[in-house]
């Protein structure tokens, strides 16, 4: 190890690797340092349960924002597949015996689903008129995250379209739903990609609802989310193996604690003891730095389990390999998502929390061992909406325990047998579930109160006039970048801030 480094990257998340490949592979010396015993941060696959060979996408689960440019420029063999099924969401108000199912391969099914739930064809078609929207501006703004920052003004008119700028940018989205639908279960759906990890109200000022819905839905040019093969550890493993064939110096357990920014140096332990190094850049892949009054807040509760069997479904008419081959939504009507947050606002856990679940082993089979396989288990990542951090801060283990109890309730109530019957168990009797909370992540993974992007997501373009141009990573500091979710343009696995990072420091 030297004392001095062309660059110190602090934090080995996605976006880190991604920047020490790039720094790498451009001849610079470069150290990065992670604190857990593995890189990756949230983008990895680990076993959950002792003792059950199964490797689960344990935080982060799906790809949508990385763009192929990064994975070719470093060489990376990934295996992402396109999911079929866009969606299912039981229909609470029918019991959960009917439900919309959106499937992208199959527009005569989607069809008659839009027409029974919705009473009629014209969900459907203003469906496909948002969505054609959101298309086009997905076209025309995600190639613009790998350039230096537009002005507001002209980020539009590359958009060109006024009507596909004030739903993405301008009119919040609630407003949009209630012009657009009259049914309250496919606003939900709609609605649900705007409040991932954000707590916000469909009609927030602030339009963190729309800044989210925007991320969720530009990912590739297209909005697709796909699957990694391996899950999310694939992802992590391809990057960190890029880093250190181009020469890059990737430490874990080890947790630094000062960074002097206009000096530049790195104070770090690790078990040998404390050590200080210079960067001639320091690379942040970490939570918001410099940011006066900045509280971030998580809104999520992430839950894994590992299933025997898929559970049955209230809705006899779709099978549910088909149901949780896709997003599941339960009890995401556009009321109920505005329900939980105002129960959440007042300071209680939702009643009945509106939640997601997805099934990766359907699509990726290869992270359940072979014996897992043949017995037909399955696994199931549930993501829940509306919890935020403060909920837990009081008493955690009692909120969590609350909060966990809850949103299995939640589920039950659209399935037709109690998940827990089907919950596996590992060999010394304890079920196959975990949960996390923002506590909990903030604890394990160092996420800002939990928040998964760091803190509130920003807009794609240059909010101040002394932005355009720049990669949206500079601080204050001229030496300090940051290169992961907090940067501008950053959130997501996408290795988007990761790249933008070391392409400002090769500019300079």
């Amino acid at each position: 190890m030297g004392s001095s480094y062309d660059a110190v990257i602090v934090g080995g998340g996605h976006n880190g690797l991604v920047a020490a490949a790039y720094l790498a592979r451009a001849g610079l010396s470069v150290l990065l340092l992670e604190r857990r015993d593995e890189l990756g941060g949230a983008a990895v696959s680990e076993v959950a349960f002792p003792g059950v060979d199964a490797r689960l996408s344990r935080y982060a689960y799906l790809v949508s924002l990385m763009p192929r440019s990064i994975m070719e420029d470093l060489g990376l063999s990934v295996n992402l597949i396109r999911r079929r099924v866009s969606s299912y969401t039981p229909d609470p108000r029918a019991g959960g015996r009917r439900g919309l199912l959106v499937d992208r391969l199959d527009p005569e099914t989607t069809a008659a689903s839009f027409a029974l739930v919705a009473g009629g064809p014209s969900a459907l078609a203003a469906w496909d008129e948002l969505y054609g929207l959101t298309a086009h501006v997905a076209q025309r703004v995600f190639p613009t995250l790998l350039e230096p920052l537009r002005s507001r003004d002209a980020l539009r008119d590359l958009v060109g379209d006024d009507d596909a700028w004030r739903l993405c940018f301008e009119t919040p989205l609630g407003e949009t739903l209630r012009s657009s639908f009259d049914d309250d279960l496919v606003s939900g759906v709609v609605l649900t990609d705007g409040l991932i990890g954000t707590f916000a109200s469909a009609d927030d000022a602030s339009l963190k609802q729309n800044r989210c819905f925007l991320y969720h839905v530009i990912g590739g040019g297209t909005g697709d989310w796909d699957v990694p093969v391996g899950g999310m550890g694939a992802v992590s493993g391809a990057l960190a193996d890029a880093a250190r064939a181009a020469g890059a110096e990737l430490r874990t357990e080890s947790e630094v604690l000062h960074v002097d920014r206009d000096a530049g140096s790195v104070t770090w332990r690790d078990a040998s003891g404390e050590h200080t190094v210079e960067g001639a850049y320091v690379l942040l892949n970490a939570g918001p730095f410099d940011v006066e009054g900045e509280q971030p807040e998580g809104s999520q509760l992430k839950v894994n389990v590992l299933l025997s069997r898929l559970p049955r479904l209230r809705d006899e008419a779709v099978d549910p390999v088909r149901a949780f081959a896709g997003t599941f939504h339960i009890n995401e009507t556009a009321s109920q998502l505005q329900r939980a947050y105002d129960e959440a606002a007042s300071g209680q856990i939702p009643s009945l929390p509106p939640c997601e679940t997805y099934c990766h082993s359907l699509t990726d089979p290869t992270i359940l061992g072979p014996e897992l396989r043949a017995a037909g288990a399955q696994t199931l990542t549930l993501f829940g909406l509306h919890m935020p951090a403060r909920l837990f801060r009081e008493d955690h283990d009692a909120a969590r325990a609350a909060a966990l109890e809850a949103t299995l309730r939640s589920v039950d109530s659209v399935l037709a047998e109690p998940i827990e019957d089907i919950i596996l168990r590992t060999p010394d009797g304890a079920p196959c579930l975990e949960v996390r909370t923002p506590l909990d992540l903030e604890a394990e993974l160092g996420l800002p109160g939990g928040n998964i992007f760091h803190r509130d997501l920003s807009w794609p373009f240059a909010e101040f006039g002394e932005e355009v141009g720049t990669w949206g990573v500079e601080t204050e500091h001229p030496r300090v970048l940051l290169c992961g979710a907090a940067a501008r343009r950053g959130g997501g696995v996408s290795g988007i801030p990761g790249r933008n990072a070391a392409m400002a420091v090769l500019g300079r």
